[in-house]
């Protein structure tokens, strides 16, 4: 029998403010029994610090990971259930020579949630500064799906310029912009709508938000009033 060959999703995590959004990314790739490669940027460590007080280690990278996935997007613990991570590869944000640094190394795409500003402008002037920049560039280059969930309000004329640009290069510009009409009542639900749209982008089944299906109030309770 012929083993199944890897060809992973990597995961891109910038230092803009969102991490459970690249927590649900992650929950719903592995629930679809996709591979992934994960990045998180140095910057990031600090935003995540921060969002959920989980310290992200190089060393201890599957620990901490599974503790952030069990996270829900209220901060609370042991929320949603540690999913497998035996297919999740870990690369170090200053590791230029890593698979995915080059187009050679087979994925399917790149996903970068959240995007920050600053990872918006080194993307779309190819800049590499680090090995999440340099992956999303092979992504480009080599004609691969690349979704970008930018993650910042306002947006000035220079980052408008730069999504534009990613556009022009075949990105899929995604702005971190939870709906409604899907029946929110926690805030978990906003980040999964966020999520689900992520891989709807990417090609990705998922269960994580309601769609729309032409029904005016079909996500309300039953007897819930609208006046």
């Amino acid at each position: 029998m012929t083993e199944r060959k890897r060809t992973p999703w990597v995961v891109g995590v910038s230092g803009a403010s969102g991490t459970p959004y690249a927590a649900a990314v992650l929950r719903g790739l592995l629930a679809a029994g996709e591979s992934v490669d994960l990045v998180v940027s140095r910057a990031s460590r600090l935003t995540l610090l921060d969002e959920t007080g989980i310290a992200f280690r190089d060393a201890h990278w599957r620990e901490d990971l599974g503790e952030w996935l069990e996270r829900g997007a209220d901060g609370k613990p042991a929320t949603h259930p540690r999913p497998e991570l035996d297919d999740v590869r870990y690369w170090g944000a200053g590791d230029l020579a890593a698979g995915p640094s080059s187009g050679s190394y087979p994925v399917k795409g790149m996903l970068i949630v959240p995007a920050s500003t600053a990872c918006v402008a080194g993307v779309a002037l190819g800049l590499s500064k680090d090995l999440l920049q340099r992956v999303a560039s092979v992504t480009l280059k080599e004609r691969r799906r690349l979704v970008v969930a930018v993650r910042e309000t306002p947006l000035n004329g220079q980052t408008l310029k730069h999504l534009v640009a990613l556009d022009e290069a075949g990105a899929v510009v995604l702005p971190a912009s939870p709906a409604f009409y899907a029946g929110a009542t926690h805030i978990q639900d906003l980040v999964d709508f966020v999520a689900g749209r992520v891989l709807d982008a990417a090609g990705v089944p998922h269960r994580l938000y309601r769609r729309w299906e032409g029904e005016l109030g079909g996500a309300r309770p039953p007897g819930a009033s609208g006046g």
